[in-house]
């Protein structure tokens, strides 16, 4: 799409400008709040009906315009993967355990900063030997997290303890944030701050724009760490039917041409299929009727749409459709490059088309509206 044509750019531009604060806030799992504060405080001027569970979720309410119709759930996580302080060494060096799918090889050398007890960043790097040290056989392996040391600049344990870093710590990639040409934005932790901005526009757009159905909008907690988050918030909502929003693994680079049928800028997606594999045997297989109303507000909207079928990660709709006697879900995402490391890649026209899909789906939801699986 061409932005001059389509008007797309002050769209574009909103939801930069809220990914791009979002993936500056560092935010682990369990440690999201200040990133849920940032979005209450933008979205109560919009929707003043929030509310904080115990486990961090923050839902906002939009109700509907007609009280039959169903309710839905759209979420996104807001925390990040990283690193945990397990031990501090005597010599003021940190040792970390993983939390979350951290790829290990992108570890030795990189700028993170651990959170204080203070809510502080404190930049720092993971330990690397120097390159004129190590012998041919070392230079091509990778080392586990646990073997790896953090240096945060303090000489001692004393000292480490004197800049508010305690065992249990968060540790994340440093922030960064950039556009790259007219469409394009990449950053720490477009998983999934840039779902939680497209969440922020829905929000918008069913202000702006009623719909006959409500809007549970969840910016969940804990989905890098376990998954189940946001079934919390489901079992506290009881909605008719759940979405999430969040990435999905763009096969649009040279090694990865192979994987699937997904690329930067050619539309939102939809999910029909995930399975970790992986630790546990769970995943989402898309609900029909989901299935049959995206299908049918993406055609109404005038969208080209994206279709995921993979193996290899999971989103927590594969937990929050066990919520009750099951809760019919999807999941609808972005193509995102580069996943889990200090740098993701993303498409904002995707973003766009992202709000708009959805909004249109809400609109095509009114009384006596079914989720039953057969049509």
């Amino acid at each position: 799409m061409d932005e001059s044509r389509d008007g797309l750019k002050p769209d574009m531009d909103r939801i930069a400008a809220w990914t791009e604060r979002l993936c500056g806030i560092p935010g682990l799992s369990g440690a999201e709040d200040p990133v849920s504060t940032v979005i209450a405080d933008e979205l109560k001027p919009l929707a003043p009906n929030q509310h904080i569970d115990v486990l961090g979720n923050l839902t906002v309410t939009v109700p509907g315009s007609d009280p039959g119709a169903p309710k839905i759930m759209v979420f996104a996580h807001t925390d990040q993967l990283g690193l945990v302080v397990r031990r501090i060494e005597p010599d003021g060096f940190l040792r970390v355990e993983r939390l979350g799918g951290v790829p290990e090889r992108v570890l030795p050398g990189l700028e993170i900063v651990v959170t204080n007890a203070r809510g502080e960043a404190v930049p720092g790097l993971v330990c690397v030997k120097a390159h004129h040290a190590t012998p041919p056989e070392e230079k091509g392996v990778v080392l586990t997290a646990d073997k790896l040391r953090l240096d945060v600049g303090a000489e001692s344990a004393a000292a480490v303890r004197a800049l508010g870093i305690e065992i249990g710590a968060p540790v994340t990639y440093r922030p960064r944030f950039q556009r790259l040409g007219p469409h394009r934005i990449c950053g720490t932790a477009i998983d999934d701050r840039a779902g939680c901005a497209v969440l922020m526009d829905v929000v918008r757009a069913v202000v702006e724009r009623p719909v006959p159905s409500t809007l549970q909008a969840v910016f969940s907690v804990q989905e890098e760490f376990n998954l189940r988050g946001a079934m919390v918030a489901a079992a506290r909502l009881r909605p008719d039917a759940a979405v999430s929003i969040d990435i999905m693994v763009a096969s649009d680079t040279p090694d990865l041409a192979e994987r699937g049928e997904l690329r930067l800028g050619g539309g939102p997606a939809l999910g029909l299929y995930s399975f970790h594999g992986r630790g546990t045997l769970n995943g989402t297989l898309a609900h029909p009727a989901w299935v049959r109303v995206l299908e049918g507000a993406g055609t109404a909207a005038g969208l080209t749409l994206q279709r995921s079928a993979h193996t290899g990660a999971l989103t927590d709709s594969s937990y929050v459709q066990l919520v009750g006697e099951g809760i019919p879900s999807v999941d609808v995402g972005y193509a995102t490059r580069y996943t889990h490391t200090p740098v993701e890649m993303c498409d904002l026209r995707d973003l766009v088309g992202l709000t708009a899909w959805l909004h249109a789906a809400l609109a095509a939801m009114p009384a006596g509206f079914s989720f039953a699986r057969r049509a």
